[in-house]
């Protein structure tokens, strides 16, 4: 045991010994930095509120949040997914957006959402998709994946849709199902 200790501080100082011989090397690594591939912002367990003209319009809350300014084609990143919920003048939730992963384009003003899309319309209206874009311009929602939709009277199902961003005018492109859901006769699983 003494011997293994001895032999283990032989070690450390031949190892230190050994850095002392070097020449100091200096490594400029500012030339493998590119500014447009890194993030200029990134924020942790973000919980925030925006707002328009001093009214609170959203609350976002994601784990990482990437701000990428620096780059032709500036944008937001929210690799880890997104929760969004959509206030009303009287600070009422009027929908939510879920998402496994989001882009926001600010010049463009579009939101590119990703991998389990959820969205809901006060009062019970639910949406789901893959991939869903929201321009914020154009007031518009749209998507050329699957989408399935859930109201108080039926179950739309299809290929590509778009809506308004109020979720209120909508249609599906290239419907697959139209399913009429009488709820007061539905069952519980057993």
């Amino acid at each position: 045991m003494r011997m293994a200790a001895l032999s283990m501080v032989a070690s450390v100082v031949l190892a230190i010994a050994a850095g002392g011989c070097t020449e100091e090397r200096k490594v400029d690594i500012s030339k493998n930095l590119h500014p447009g591939n890194m993030p200029s912002m990134v924020t942790h367990n973000v919980n925030t509120l925006i707002s328009d003209s001093g009214v609170t319009q959203y609350k976002i809350v994601t784990p990482v949040w990437y701000v990428y300014d620096q780059v032709d084609t500036p944008y937001w990143y929210f690799p880890k997914g997104l929760y969004l919920q959509k206030f009303d003048p009287q600070f009422r939730v009027t929908a939510t957006v879920a998402a496994d992963s989001a882009r926001f384009f600010r010049v463009q003003k579009l939101w590119k959402l990703e991998g389990n899309v959820e969205m809901t319309k006060a009062p019970k209206d639910l949406f789901l998709s893959p991939r869903v874009f929201w321009d914020q311009r154009r007031q518009r929602l749209y998507s050329d994946t699957f989408i399935h939709i859930e109201n108080s009277t039926h179950v739309l199902e299809g290929t590509g849709f778009e809506s308004d961003e109020r979720l209120t005018k909508y249609r599906i492109l290239r419907p697959t199902g139209i399913f009429p859901v009488d709820r007061d006769n539905l069952q519980p699983d057993r």
